[in-house]
């Protein structure tokens, strides 16, 4: 049967990452249908809309989505629900991609690159299992009003349901038995909130437990619970420790931007976005558009052709072609290949042409 997988550049630097990522994949899947479409300020531009109808209908037909990025200065000024980030959430949304997983994984040759000593990231290896389509970016009533004595006042609603909660924490416990890492001090899955001052953390940290104690202790995966800004700091000072992290949308947010940092750049981060099983994904690399280096072939791609790689394992069951990328990279690496956020000097073809030397 074949497969297809839907290209959205993007901004910025997208349609750059993008570009070297379609090298890669001719390369190690020949036969997989690309195809092309607009999302983000690029889609607004062209049909006044950040997300079309027929974008987000032929996503839903493909076997996997893979974006560069969105947004950047240029629609500052549009309307919220009009602006670039509104064309991802609404394609997070109508894909119904409720579960973000995010690695934070450091090369050994990066490691000298983290803003942490070689010692606790040297072999760094943890996944981040965030909740994506809930939360205080979806809940509502959100806005911002003035007030009858001319003040504004600006609002967000938290909220999570106890089916929400639910179906990300079986994800993180599906994902924590294969990976096995239980003897590092919180190994199996930590799932983090705010129970102490937010209600739904103490939903989201009762849910998590009574879901464990109902169907998920025979699976001998431990579950830790931690605060988040407990969890912000421990990344810091023993990141090795962890091995599933579980969050909801907010918390999953910051703490894998955190994370990004551990591996010695964002540009080296690919992400995946999973629905319930025979659905299409979404991959993305977690850097944003960085229009202020956007043509001029400073980009690191390999964020975005290790999201291709995410998809090659996550959608396309295709391991040995996503094992043979992993590998590349970071023969690439260990070579030198280098572009200006890891220390280097090639440009973002050049980069690409050094994976594609290994494969």
């Amino acid at each position: 049967m074949s497969q297809t997988l839907l290209l959205l550049p993007g901004d910025g630097i997208g349609p750059e990452v993008i570009e070297q990522t379609v090298r890669v994949a001719e390369k190690v899947a020949p036969d997989l249908n690309l195809e092309y479409g607009a999302v983000g300020g690029a889609s607004y531009d062209e049909y006044g809309t950040p997300l079309t109808e027929d974008t987000l209908n032929r996503a839903k037909a493909s076997s996997a989505v893979l974006m560069g990025a969105v947004g950047g200065p240029k629609w500052d000024g549009v309307e919220r629900q009009h602006r670039p980030e509104a064309g991802l959430l609404g394609l997070r949304k109508g894909l119904d991609t409720y579960a973000n997983l995010r690695p934070a994984l450091c090369f050994s040759a990066l490691a000298d690159a983290s803003a942490l000593k070689r010692e606790l990231v040297e072999g760094l290896d943890i996944l981040i299992v965030r909740e994506l389509v809930g939360g205080v970016y979806f809940g509502q009533p959100k806005g911002i009003e003035t007030l009858p004595d001319g003040t504004r006042r600006g609002f967000d609603n938290a909220e999570y349901s106890t089916p929400e909660i639910h179906r990300i924490t079986r994800v993180a416990f599906d994902i924590a038995k294969g990976r096995g890492n239980f003897g590092r001090k919180w190994g199996g899955v930590c799932s983090v909130e705010k129970s102490n001052v937010m209600d739904s953390g103490l939903l989201w940290k009762q849910e998590v437990q009574a879901l464990y104690d109902a169907e998920l202790k025979d699976m001998a995966v431990p579950l830790h619970h931690m605060l988040a800004d407990a969890c912000a700091m421990q990344l810091v000072r023993e990141p090795k420790g962890f091995d599933v992290i579980l969050a909801d949308n907010l918390f999953g947010d910051i703490l894998s931007d955190e994370a990004s940092m551990l591996t010695g750049s964002i540009g080296m981060l690919p992400s995946a976005s999973l629905s319930d099983a025979g659905k299409p994904g979404l991959y993305e690399p977690v850097h944003g558009s960085a229009p202020d280096i956007a043509g001029q072939g400073k980009a690191n791609p390999s964020a975005a052709i290790l999201s291709f790689e995410m998809a090659l394992r996550w959608s396309l069951n295709r391991p040995d072609a996503a094992d043979e990328i992993t590998r590349a990279v970071g023969q690439a690496l260990e070579k030198g290949a280098r572009t200006g956020d890891i220390g280097g000097s090639v440009s973002t073809s050049q980069m690409g042409d050094a994976i594609l030397a290994e494969l």
